[in-house]
């Protein structure tokens, strides 16, 4: 069992940053990778960004990529969000998934590839 606690969400102007934390617990030992999503009202959910900590391979959406980071620092048991240059298509809800079993039904971007979903965090850019 995986529990994943997010944090970072806030308010920001246009062309500023923000880093989402994601803290999995108890670690990422049995995490085969992350995924970042957002999400608003009414509108399915987007794969923005996935880290794999084997191979350390990541993605991105394209409309992140140059912007965005996902990153782990060594083998701690938090993976970030590092959002800069920050535009007002960007609010949403943010949420991390982690992915426990191994799944070749669902590309990275897609939430079915995920098992373990956080409770999301409001990320808003005026």
């Amino acid at each position: 069992h995986v529990q994943l606690v997010e944090s970072g969400g806030d308010s920001v102007q246009a062309g500023g940053s923000l880093r989402l934390s994601c803290v999995v617990s108890p670690s990422t030992a049995n995490v085969m990778s992350i995924g970042w999503f957002r999400q608003l009202p009414g509108k399915e959910r987007e794969g923005v960004a996935a880290i794999f900590p084997v191979g350390h391979r990541t993605f991105y959406v394209d409309s992140v990529k140059g912007r965005f980071t996902v990153f782990q620092i060594n083998t701690m048991n938090t993976v970030y969000l590092q959002m800069n240059s920050l535009k007002p298509e960007d609010t949403a809800m943010y949420y991390c998934a982690a992915q426990t079993a191994l799944d070749i039904g669902h590309r990275w971007n897609s939430p079915g590839h995920y098992h373990y979903w956080d409770q999301g965090t409001q990320v808003t850019v005026s």
